[in-house]
């Protein structure tokens, strides 16, 4: 794999990059999960290989695809996940509407933990849902999941879905093995979807 080089510092005023174009010079850029190191070299090389080749037209997702994500998640998390599994999606922010639109129909309810990830008001309202907001309680410089206020959202017969963030963006939490447990507990007994963007799992 070679080594990379983390100390490298690039410039990216002027790039049209939302991170640091988009606001002043006096705003630190920490509101988005955008990274300012280059691609690994091995990235750069597959892309200019089909930089080189010319015509873009649209790929199919091959074997190597689906080996690469079913490999890396048996080797690192010790999860067998089949290929037909596997449903490939333009970003999380159009999974989480097709997941809504799959588990929900308009006017129900849809269980998010603020603060969390803005993306997911719009994908909520977005598919004609109501918000019914299970707010962390934010102590002693930890933020907590509030179990009784969010036994009281799932019991409602009009919540049908939870957009669960593990690890939580943005208060940084790993949700632990007993308190995901209880949120399933809660979510199964009173029939609730869980959609689960765990995106930054490999932070953990």
């Amino acid at each position: 794999m070679g080594k990379y080089n983390f100390d490298e510092i690039i410039d990216r005023h002027g790039t049209s990059s939302v991170k640091w174009d988009l606001y002043g010079s006096d705003v630190l850029p920490m509101w988005v999960a955008d990274m300012d190191f280059k691609a690994a070299p091995a990235i750069l090389k597959a892309l200019q290989k089909r930089l080189d080749h010319g015509v873009f037209g649209y790929p199919l997702l091959g074997r190597k695809f689906y080996k690469a994500i079913t490999d890396w998640f048996k080797e690192r998390h010790g999860w067998t996940i089949r290929r037909e599994d596997i449903i490939p999606t333009t970003g999380v922010i159009a999974a989480y509407s097709a997941c809504i639109k799959a588990v929900t129909k308009p006017g129900e309810k849809v269980i998010i933990m603020p603060p969390v990830y803005n993306c997911f008001f719009p994908a909520v309202r977005n598919n004609r849902c109501i918000e019914s907001r299970n707010a962390l309680v934010y102590e002693g410089g930890r933020y907590s999941i509030d179990f009784d206020d969010l036994e009281r959202r799932a019991a409602d017969p009009q919540a049908t879905a939870l957009l669960l963030c593990n690890p939580h963006n943005p208060a940084g939490r790993v949700w632990t093995r007993e308190e995901l447990l209880r949120i399933g507990e809660i979510c199964l007994r009173n029939g609730v979807f869980v959609i689960s963007d765990e995106i930054h799992c490999e932070l953990t």
